[in-house]
């Protein structure tokens, strides 16, 4: 790419626009659709609206990084911001849920580019230093969209239409691409690449298997022992051994191999693995606690992770300015120590838990998780080859959504398992019928204080447990932080021979 030919403030001002926006998306949406299914008459299909959209997104991040290797970012990125109009267009003149779910799909495709290729661009743009404090607030200010999501949601369906949560992407999206367009000046080889087209086919159906189970537990009410999920999880296994195959004989593989000879990459994937899976898995059913343990309205619980933005935004910017003067290994090790300190908090979690306790709580964790805002990024920019960087980006967001996806899953299956056991063993005090509602945080009047204390009491407990596991895992990957390499990050363009020495690995 010709940096010294771009427009650096047209190109950020167009990836903030398209990064944002396909974030707010999701919680527009989110807020919109009770009245969406009303109109559309789709109970029956609620759930897969927001799951097809992450599957699609899932699937297909690192084969647009890698096509984005090949062809370059800019044409690879307008492309992905058509396919995301393309949806929203679709979605927002939807008459029925089947045509809201095809765009859904396109959307989720269309957006599962513009994240890494955001990241990548940035990273071809800016040098390292630059990079690093453009990078570490990309994340906070994708607080934004969980600010706006439920005031403009809200405001769309009760003064305009449903339909406008999606159309209203359409002018945004376009502005985003126009400049890109004109600020982005890349030259790109015209020798002719082959695709790896068997391996991407196979990459896309091993993650569709494997991220169906999750999705089927949450949209159908299947567990983790059901025939159907463990069959899936088999075929996804199965599907990811041949993918491992085709990619170690393709001339110009999905996801080259070498990368996972990088330590860099493969430590950092199992650290962005484990914090979505243990960590933000383990507080994602906290507004449930939140409004039937300490009585607050939902929007009141949902805003509690502002508390969790305050301390991640201050270390992002820190740990953006120092990555490229201390050892990130360092950054990595103090940042991860914060999770295990917020569980160990959490999991002390009782009926008179106080907010203040819980600001605290989400303050301490955040500042630990901060340091993932950017940095993640950078870091695998700057250790694989430039003709890997796309793919490689990706590959690590591709585990952190895969963590994102079975975490939430496999955490919300642990909470319900102990509340339903905790809340059977009080159902004979329950009024007839009522015991299923009580399970979900529904109370039925006339409930005595002893009997309402009880309930609390086994939600709480439930928390307790899973906050406890959660334990576990943030000292995973506190101790996955000890295999980071030792170094200050520094530009392949000062060091020539670091894009050979990094893909040799260890």
């Amino acid at each position: 790419m010709n940096k010294q030919g771009n427009d650096k403030k047209l190109i950020l001002i167009g990836l903030l626009l398209g990064l944002v926006f396909s974030e707010l998306d999701q919680t527009v949406v989110s807020t919109a659709l009770p009245t969406i299914i009303r109109e559309l008459h789709g109970l029956s299909l609620y759930g897969w609206v927001a799951g097809i959209y992450m599957l699609s997104i899932t699937m297909f991040m690192p084969i647009f990084g890698k096509l984005a290797d090949i062809y370059g970012r800019k044409k690879i990125y307008l492309s992905c911001v058509t396919l995301f109009l393309l949806g929203s267009v679709i979605c927002g003149l939807s008459g029925s849920m089947t045509m809201l779910l095809i765009g859904r799909c396109m959307q989720g495709i269309g957006a599962g580019g513009l994240m890494p290729l955001g990241m990548i661009i940035i990273g071809d743009t800016f040098p390292l230093e630059m990079r690093a404090k453009v990078q570490s607030l990309v994340g906070p200010l994708l607080i934004l969209p969980q600010l706006l999501g439920p005031t403009v949601g809200g405001y769309l369906v009760s003064h305009v239409s449903w339909h406008w949560i999606f159309l209203i992407n359409i002018p945004v999206g376009m502005t985003s691409a126009i400049f890109v367009a004109k600020g982005l000046r890349e030259s790109v080889s015209d020798a002719r690449k082959s695709i790896d087209w068997w391996g991407a086919v196979t990459l896309v159906l091993s993650m569709l298997s494997l991220l169906l189970a999750p999705v089927l537990i949450d949209v159908k009410g299947y567990t983790w022992g059901s025939p159907a999920v463990i069959g899936l999880l088999v075929l996804s296994a199965a599907l990811i051994a041949v993918f491992i195959r085709i990619e170690s004989k393709a001339l110009e593989p999905i996801i080259p191999l070498a990368l996972f000879r990088n330590r860099s990459v493969v430590v950092l994937s199992c650290i962005v693995f484990i914090t979505m899976l243990g960590i933000m898995g383990g507080i994602s059913a906290f507004p449930f606690f939140a409004q039937n343990v300490m009585g607050m309205t939902p929007t009141a619980s949902g805003y509690l992770s502002l508390a969790f933005m305050a301390g991640a935004i201050p270390a992002s910017i820190i740990c953006g300015r120092l990555i490229t003067r201390v050892a990130y290994k360092r950054l990595f090790i103090v940042s991860f120590l914060f999770p295990v300190a917020s569980f160990i908090l959490l999991s002390r979690l009782h009926t008179d838990t106080t907010v203040l306790y819980i600001i605290a709580s989400f303050f301490i964790m955040g500042l630990g998780i901060g340091v993932l805002f950017g940095s993640d990024n950078l870091i695998v920019q700057e250790s694989v080859a430039k003709e890997h960087s796309g793919v490689g980006v990706a590959t690590v967001q591709l585990f952190q959504a895969i963590g994102t996806t079975l975490g939430f899953s496999i955490f919300g299956s642990l909470l319900s398992r102990q509340i339903v056991t905790g809340i059977t063993g009080l159902s004979g005090q329950f009024p007839s019928g009522t015991s299923e509602t009580i399970m979900n945080g529904g109370m039925p009047q006339g409930l005595s204080a002893d009997l309402l204390l009880k309930i609390k009491l086994v939600f709480a407990e439930s928390f307790q447990h899973i906050f406890a596991i959660s334990i576990v895992f943030a000292i995973a990957a506190f101790a996955a932080c000890l295999l980071l390499k030792k170094e200050v990050l520094s530009s392949k363009e000062e060091l020539p021979s670091a894009p050979a020495a990094a893909d040799a690995g260890m």
